[in-house]
């Protein structure tokens, strides 16, 4: 191997590194987010929780990244728009989810959307078996035990294969589209999918500054930072890695269901949470990147 070479795989391993490094970050973000959800969505309801998200993301993204209107063609825009289609239905369907059969439970059942990702990429059976043993330990520790509500069981289903979509034009928009400008084209069209029922639900009455306060804090943190990140984490690991470590999601859901949500766990859930984290970690740890395909490759020089 060249000296060129071998420096080219220690640049394309540190930004795997710091992709994946960047992601387990988001996913405390995102799910502590979720977790003060929990908390204020019996005051306003789910759809306008998830709207308020939308909006704080919008006004995020929008000023610094405002696409132009020369550059809004269909052929070109298309993903950024289904983009924005997946969010309001991952994202009301997921909240919906919590409000009935609670955090960890709705974190649980969603996960097999990225879990079922993992599975059908993946090339090597330790990948498999990480995700396997990621998803025994997901079932553990929430203990499903037939008595869960139907309704939020479709839903956090619904939000599952919404999030595998996610992960795929994330990618594609991220790859696809320079900065965060695709981005800020689907946070506009979820937005507008919401607002409408947002409004219908809306009552005023029930706003002091602490429910503010937490909506605001619920949008930045579970919108606004995460997904600004996952085009920088899309663009340096792929989607099975993506997926694999995604799998943190439901142990850290957990901890901050018990943190402020009061859940509490057994001895065998506190066993799941480490499955899942130990799965997690060993397919990061030794995971090899795909070679990058032409597209990739002149996308990763422009960023």
């Amino acid at each position: 191997m060249s000296i060129h070479s071998a420096e080219h795989e220690k640049h394309l391993a540190r930004r795997g590194t710091i992709g994946a490094a960047t992601q387990l970050g988001t996913e405390v973000s995102i799910n502590l987010g979720s977790a003060l959800a929990g908390v204020v969505m019996p005051v306003v309801g789910a759809t306008v929780v998830v709207a308020v998200r939308q909006i704080v993301m919008t006004l995020v993204l929008l000023p610094v990244y405002r696409p132009k209107r020369a550059e809004l063609s269909w052929a070109r825009l298309w993903p950024a728009v289904a983009l924005g289609v997946v969010l309001a239905v991952m994202n009301l369907s997921f909240y919906a989810s919590v409000h009935i059969i609670g955090l960890g439970l709705a974190a649980t059942i969603e996960f097999l959307g990225p879990l079922a990702l993992a599975l059908a990429v993946s090339r090597r059976l330790l990948d498999v078996l990480c995700a396997l043993a990621a998803g025994v330990g997901v079932v553990l520790l929430t203990g499903l035990d037939g008595t869960v509500d139907p309704w939020g069981i479709a839903l956090a289903l619904i939000a599952g294969a919404a999030w595998a979509g996610y992960i795929l034009l994330t990618r594609t928009v991220a790859l696809g589209l320079p900065g965060l400008e695709g981005l800020t084209v689907a946070s506009i069209v979820s937005l507008v999918l919401l607002i409408p029922a947002a409004a219908f639900a809306f009552d005023p009455s029930v706003l002091t500054l602490g429910v503010v306060g937490l909506l605001i804090a619920i949008g930045v943190l579970s919108s606004a930072l995460p997904y600004s990140l996952d085009t920088f984490i899309l663009r340096r690991v792929d989607t099975r890695v993506y997926a694999i470590i995604t799998a943190c999601g439901p142990a850290v859901a957990a901890l901050f269901g018990w943190m402020i949500l009061d859940e509490q766990f057994s001895g065998m859930q506190i066993f799941a949470i480490a499955l899942v984290c130990a799965a997690a970690a060993t397919a990061v740890a030794t995971q090899r990147r795909r070679p990058a395909s032409e597209l990739e490759r002149t996308a990763e020089a422009q960023h």
